[in-house]
Parts: C-alpha cells; structure tokens; sequence
C-alpha cells in the first residue's frame, strides 16, 4: 500500500498529466516567455501557479474568463481582488471609454476626484482623501505622513500581515525577533530599525511594543487575509483603538482586501474610527487607482504641515500620473454602479452559500479542515480551527495540499487565488458558479478523506 505522502503524489502527478495534456497552447506561450521575460512572466508573483506554468487568458467578462486553448473558467480569484467587480463591468468600460476619448491623464484635478472623494467619505466616515495608483502607494505614503506627524520612526504591524509591496510590512517575528520575512527581496535596511511586529489578537503585545513611544502608526487590515481569513476577537479592535490613542500613534486601516464586508468595508461595517484608511485593487473595476483618507484631525495637522511653495512636488508624497483623470472616471463609475449597496447584499448571501457548502463537504467526509468567512471572501485552511493568529493560520497551511486543490479545480474549469484558498464572489457571480465550486471540491475531498 503507499504511503499517504506517496498517494497525493500520485493524485498530483495524474492532475499535472492532465493539465499539461489540455493547454498545449498555453505551455507553448510559457516556453516562449522565457526568451523575453524574467523568469517566464512579466510580474514575479504569476511564477506561482500549480500546474507547473500559467494559464494564459484570452478574454474575460463578468464571473468567467476563457483562456487561450478555449477552456472556460469560473473565477473566484478575480485578479486577488483586482477584479472583485466582475470583469469589464459595463459601467466601468463606458466610463474608461468616454474618458480615454477626452484625456487620460492631465495632473490637474477632475469633477471625478470630487465625486469620488466625497463618496468615500460617505462611505467610511473619514472627511478628506486622497489619490495614489495602488494600495501599496497610499501605505507609502500613508507611513511617511504619519512619520512626519508624529516625529517617530517605525511603524507597527501584525504578524504574516499583508500591505502590498511596503518595505516596513514584509517583517515578522522569530523567536521573539523582528526579522525579514522570508522570500523578502532585497530589503533597503533590518526591518527590526524600521518594524514593530505583534501576532494578531495578541492586546498585551500590543500594548507593550508601543509603549515604547518610536511608533509613528499601526498598519493593519481589520481582519488577516493573506494567510486565511483571521478575524479579530471580540474587543481586539477596541482595545486596538484605545492603545494607539492613549500612546499617540495613528491608526491606519487598510481595507483593499477587507472591502468585502461592504460597500464601506469593516471600518463601516463595524464602527471603526481610524486616523487613515487607504484602499486599492476592486475600487475602479480594474483599472488601476487607490486611495487614502483622513480622519479630521490628522487632516487639519498635515495641511498645516505640508509644503505647498516650490517643494510640495519633493515630499515624497503622491506621483505624476496618480489621480488621473482615467483612474478617476472610472473609480465613480464603479462606485455608482458597480459596488453597490445592493451588489454587496447579493455578494454576501453568495459568500454564505459558499461556506455553507463548503462546510457541509468537510463535515460530511471527516476532514480536520475548517472555512471561514469574511462578507463575500471565503477561505479553507487545513487545520481544524480557525486560528487566532497569523502564525497559527501559517503553521496550518500545507503547501502539497494546496497545490493538489488547486489544480484539482482548475482542471474542472475552477480558479482559485493561488496562493492560498480564497474565494470571491462579484456582482456577476451566480449561484451555480457557487454549487459548482461545491460539488467540484466535494469530489476533491471524496479523494482525499483517507489521506487526512
């Protein structure tokens, strides 16, 4: 009899035959990119897919993409949150397309950059904003303002956190340590000169790393969802709150991912007050904008701050092309008629119906697995309790598993995101996208149930 390692082997052998069996075209474009692309890809994180080489896309729209060698996909991967709106979404397309037409980019400002910042201020509660092209630019710049507000240098966040592309964020802990996180490229300086790092969930910690006084702000999404879904416990987030307040630190909420408990993300969802909040990815359907916001208070302190002579273009702050009249033509497009109150209900009761189904598979199979929800974000992670932290959530991944179900579902016409098993739903995902996902991952299981 094999053994259980030898078994998946042989499950993930069978799946990789079959993969490379049905998407000559593809492994043709990948042996291709190799001549004229680093590492095959023209982004480094697309390396990182299960079948050995990427699935190259033809044409997407709505819940599904087609790639070259015609297969169809439903997408629960949605570009990582990129493309949370659904594909091309109508609105969006006849925003960019009018735009284009008059201007692309002026770096002057826009009746759109009004609108915009006006609806985001109603919909999470901070007055003033403004606009970067990724969320990785408005941590940026969200960590510099907060450094010059505060005098301090370092910056706190959580442990297996997730903040873009931010050197301060790709720090965790070892031994008690701050260190580089692993697989971290070329960092500028040791993250301990420029970090503060705690596990998520972890008040005493918290308290105590800033009662050191040199932390300038609190980087932190409202719930982990890089490393599964990590919810806060009851009373973290005040807690959190009370301690940046009474040391003098600003608190700033990056909700790119976490925007999928609704059209206000958590902070509005459940009540938060921070000093800042940026946000990227899904906002303009795709095309690429962010945007960070103020609370009052820090707003009128970094007016009085800032240059506004010869040296307001040398601060560090902002870029050329950031808040161009496309991104923002489309941001109020998506805004008004895409990420609706209404969607988000609909996208919700999906994310429900994901779970529940989910659920009931490792239920009904015996598996020590669990799933966990986040408004219309879904997650299993193979350990049989949610975690607590960030650690706990990566000491249960397991990367033979997750490559198996991955491939699993996408030679049955499945994406997932590929660095961990994250579902999302869009306007335009349907219930049956939803039970085929269900059923698809309950024959996964009926595979794997002796192996668990």
């Amino acid at each position: 009899m094999p053994t259980t390692t030898s078994r998946l082997e042989q499950l993930l052998e069978r799946e990789l035959t079959a993969f490379e069996r049905e998407h000559p075209r593809s492994h043709e474009l990948a042996e291709r990119a190799r001549g004229s692309m680093l590492a095959g890809v023209p982004m480094p994180w697309m390396i990182r897919w299960a079948g050995g080489f990427p699935v190259f896309a033809a044409d997407a729209h709505g819940a599904r993409f087609r790639d070259v060698d015609g297969h169809e996909y439903v997408d629960f991967c949605l570009g990582d949150t990129g493309a949370m709106t659904g594909h091309s979404p109508e609105p969006t397309v006849r925003a960019v397309t009018d735009q284009a037409a008059r201007g692309i980019t002026l770096m002057l400002p826009s009746e759109d950059a009004l609108w915009v910042s006006e609806e985001l201020a109603r919909r999470f509660g901070l007055p003033r904003w403004q606009f970067a092209l990724t969320a990785t630019d408005a941590n940026r710049f969200a960590i510099r303002l907060a450094r010059a507000l505060t005098g301090r240098p370092k910056t706190l966040v959580f442990n297996w956190c997730y903040h873009g592309s931010v050197d301060e964020t790709f720090a965790s802990l070892h031994d008690d340590r701050v260190v580089s996180r692993d697989g971290n490229v070329g960092p500028p300086v040791p993250l301990a000169r420029t970090t503060r790092v705690v596990e998520w969930n972890d008040t005493e910690a918290l308290e105590r790393e800033l009662a050191h006084g040199d932390v300038a702000c609190v980087l932190t999404e409202p719930a982990l969802t890089n490393i599964g879904i990590v919810l806060p416990e009851p009373g973290f987030h005040e807690a959190l709150r009370a301690a940046t307040r009474e040391t003098g630190t600003l608190l700033a909420i990056d909700e790119t991912h976490t925007i999928c408990a609704g059209p206000g993300g958590y902070t509005a969802a459940y009540g938060l007050e921070p000093d800042v909040l940026t946000i990227g990815k899904p906002i303009a359907g795709g095309i690429p904008a962010a945007a960070y916001g103020f609370s009052g208070d820090v707003a009128e302190r970094l007016e009085e701050l800032l240059p506004s002579d010869e040296r307001a273009d040398v601060g560090g702050i902002g870029g050329t092309v950031a808040a161009n009249v496309l991104s923002l033509a489309a941001t109020r497009a998506t805004l008004a008629e895409v990420l609706t109150e209404e969607a988000f209900s609909r996208m919700i009761v999906l994310g429900e119906r994901f779970e529940s189904g989910v659920a009931e598979v490792i239920e009904r199979h015996g598996l020590p697995w669990h799933v966990t929800r986040l408004g219309c974000r879904v997650e299993y992670l193979f350990r049989p309790d949610p975690p607590r932290t960030g650690s706990e959530a990566a000491a249960g991944g397991d990367a033979d598993l997750d490559r198996f179900i991955h491939l699993y579902l996408l030679n049955r016409g499945i994406l997932m995101t590929p660095f961990h098993n994250m579902a999302l739903m869009s306007p335009a995902t349907t219930e049956a996208d939803v039970d085929l996902h269900t059923a698809v991952f309950d024959e996964a299981a009926h595979e794997l149930a002796d192996l668990c």
